[in-house]
């Protein structure tokens, strides 16, 4: 900011306060504007963090976790392959969300890729997001419901015709079997 420039800072701080604004503009010159707003700022972004926080925790209401589903579904963690629930099985139903429970996959799209986990070439419409992760290198898969991380998707392979898998760790996933109502995970 150049020496000697002037803002004119209007009732910023009562936004944030509660309080009602002065019935005069507050001048604030040098200094004591970068202070100031930076006083603000934090004000501002901690109330904002807390009302989100607030939003947040009263509209989802979320399967609990343990440390390891934690790890992989909410810190991006990968389970080590072969070691999954779901790597083998072969049975007919629906592989749900583990956090929120919404239906992610039909077993009729489950194939063997022998990746060393569950691996799908097709997901249920609108159920599944994808995300170029940082490096660029791979594609990551998110319920589209809550965000829970579920791996990794590639293309090209030849497994299927579809040439897609979707490489997903087991304890991201429930199952639901064919015989059971699947509106007990959220479709």
């Amino acid at each position: 900011m150049p020496k000697g420039s002037i803002i004119h800072i209007c009732s910023l701080h009562f936004l944030t306060s509660g309080s009602k604004p002065p019935r005069f503009p507050v001048v604030i010159s040098g200094m004591k504007t970068i202070v100031l707003l930076f006083i603000l700022g934090l004000s501002f972004g901690s109330y904002a963090q807390n009302v989100n926080q607030e939003k947040d925790t009263k509209k989802m209401e979320y399967n609990k976790l343990n440390e390891f589903e934690r790890y992989v579904i909410l810190e991006k963690g990968t389970e080590r392959p072969f070691t999954g629930k779901y790597t083998d099985y072969k049975e007919s139903g629906t592989y749900v969300c583990k956090q929120c429970g919404a239906a992610l996959y039909k077993s009729t799209d489950k194939f063997d890729s022998h990746c060393g986990w569950p691996s799908f070439d097709d997901e249920i419409d609108g159920a599944v997001n994808r995300t170029v992760d940082a490096d660029g290198r791979r594609t990551e898969i998110t319920c589209a419901n809550c965000g829970g991380h579920l791996g990794h998707v590639f293309f090209g392979e030849g497994f299927t015709d579809k040439n897609t898998r979707h490489c997903v760790n087991s304890v991201s996933l429930d199952f639901i079997p064919a015989n059971e109502d699947t509106k007990k995970g959220k479709q």
